[in-house]
């Protein structure tokens, strides 16, 4: 470790509360705040409600089983809370978008504005790139801690003996959350570096997953070597993750941890090598 290094992890820190407070405090980010309240409170009190009650039912499973195939979700009915995998469905996909659109400005109106310069005479590159990216995280872990938090309350005004398993559950899904998270902000982190704003960086986000997606489609039918590549792009394990259920989802884990170290790298680069 070098001697700066201390001080760079310091800046680094107080990067990312400083992103954290002008998120929840910012007229832009309250009213993200209040958009993200409502779609959830929506989610919550009627099709996550409304699941819930259809998965506790006898006979729901031999429906299931007859449109997506046997076994396709059976897991999904081994999870103690109804609510919470209920949940699991919609937040792993919806959390990974969501994380697209809020972390899409993370440099790219600084950079246009020619603010960036001035932060960087003060701290570290390192210190502003890694600070910002757990900024992000920091905000979006905040907001699945609060939906876990609602999604128990939800359970518990059906049953209050679940209070146990709901908090081990929402425990559990809360960390696989944060993991799959981390390379969708990590690219968007790469993203608005290069983009002169937010909106291009989102754009520049739709082309990367549309044009991957289809070319690791294509050459995943004609070779079995290329197959592997599809988990170069971030969420390309979530519909394996859809019929998984405690400990279990955690073996997909190091699939977007190595996502999201290769991007920060190249991030990195980027951001060193780049004139402000």
């Amino acid at each position: 470790m070098t001697p700066n290094a201390p001080s760079t992890f310091n800046n680094m820190l107080l990067i990312a509360v400083f992103e954290c407070r002008k998120f929840l405090f910012n007229l832009r980010g309250m009213i993200a705040l209040i958009a993200f309240a409502l779609v959830w409170g929506m989610l919550l009190l009627y099709p996550i409600q409304g699941a819930s009650t259809l998965l506790m039912q006898p006979n729901i499973k031999d429906l299931i089983d007859g449109l997506f195939g046997n076994n396709a979700l059976n897991v999904l009915f081994d999870w103690p809370v109804a609510e919470m995998a209920i949940f699991w469905c919609f937040a792993l996909y919806l959390f990974p978008m969501f994380s697209i659109l809020i972390a899409a400005d993370q440099f790219s109106s600084d950079k246009t504005r020619g603010t960036l310069r001035f932060y960087t005479i003060r701290t570290s590159k390192d210190s502003l790139l890694f600070g910002r990216f757990l900024g992000q995280i920091l905000i979006q872990g905040l907001l699945i801690l609060l939906t876990i938090l609602a999604t128990i309350a939800l359970a518990l005004s059906r049953d209050a003996s679940l209070l146990l398993p709901a908090i081990s559950s929402g425990a559990l899904v809360g960390v696989n959350l944060l993991i799959v998270i981390l390379p969708f902000t990590a690219v968007m982190t790469l993203l608005s570096l290069y983009a002169s704003t937010a909106r291009q960086a989102m754009v520049l986000a739709t082309i990367l997953w549309t044009v991957v997606s289809i070319a690791l489609l294509i050459l995943g039918n004609e070779s079995r070597l290329f197959e592997g590549l599809q988990w170069l792009l971030p969420g390309a394990q979530l519909s394996n993750m859809i019929n998984t259920n405690g400990l279990n989802s955690l073996a997909y884990a190091p699939i977007p941890l190595l996502q999201t170290a290769i991007a920060l790298f190249l991030g990195r680069i980027y951001f060193q090598r780049s004139q402000l």
